[in-house]
């Protein structure tokens, strides 16, 4: 089964300096349909302007995965990282007992960002902080795995994240080894076995024996498999 949750359904808060979109019910944001899919709790996409960001704040038995789409954020936090994360660079920050850390645009451009929050397996754990690059690939590629498998990132969570890349009429296929799974489409336009994505378009995936991703445009996704 598949079911899409259109772009422009998306929760929308707009703060002047902070566009967000909410796929899922975040912050004042409240829609009880869309509470998140099985431990996968928060995707926001958020555009933050140049000079601004969130000050410091404190998380804890959340992994927070972030993406740069656009510009660079300057991170710091509890344990000792201060950090710029450029477009193209994934963080993966296991808030575990507890962190501190904030998140600022400190450049001349809007920064972009995808952040993703999921549930871990394993409550209170010793708080750790990944960062990484991965090599430009077409097709799938795993970047966050918990046994860091391919040299991906390491959550503590069952669950296994893809960054897709898809040129004009190429394809990829994919099995879950999970029983649901989630697929955002960051740009471009996707037939999702047999369904229509385009730009900010999501889809929970269950029941579903094989992921087929066509690209009728030039497409970047991710695909999340979840417990």
């Amino acid at each position: 089964m598949i079911q899409i949750r259109k772009s422009e359904d998306r929760g929308h808060a707009n703060f002047g300096w902070l566009d967000a979109r909410y796929s899922f019910s975040f912050a004042n944001y409240h829609d009880p349909r869309h509470m998140g899919i099985s431990a996968l709790r928060v995707i926001n996409q958020d555009r933050v302007e140049p000079g601004r960001g969130f000050p410091p704040h404190s998380h804890d038995n959340m992994e927070i995965l972030t993406y740069i789409l656009r510009g660079a954020v300057t991170h710091q936090d509890s344990m000792g990282n201060e950090t710029r994360l450029p477009a193209g660079e994934f963080q993966l920050m296991s808030a575990g007992s507890g962190i501190t850390h904030s998140e600022y645009n400190r450049e001349g451009e809007p920064l972009e960002l995808l952040q993703i929050w999921l549930l871990p397996n394993v409550a209170d754990a010793t708080p750790r902080y990944q960062q990484k690059r991965f090599p430009a690939a077409d097709g799938l590629q795993l970047i966050v795995s918990p046994d860091g498998a391919d040299d991906s990132l390491r959550i503590r969570q069952n669950a296994r994240i893809y960054h897709g890349r898809l040129k004009a009429g190429s394809e990829t296929r994919q099995s879950l080894a999970g029983e649901n799974g989630w697929a955002q489409i960051i740009s471009g336009e996707i037939d999702l076995n047999g369904n229509t994505l385009q730009d900010g378009d999501g889809a929970a995936i269950s029941g579903e024996a094989e992921i087929a991703f066509a690209a009728r445009r030039d497409s970047e996704f991710l695909l999340f498999d979840l417990p």
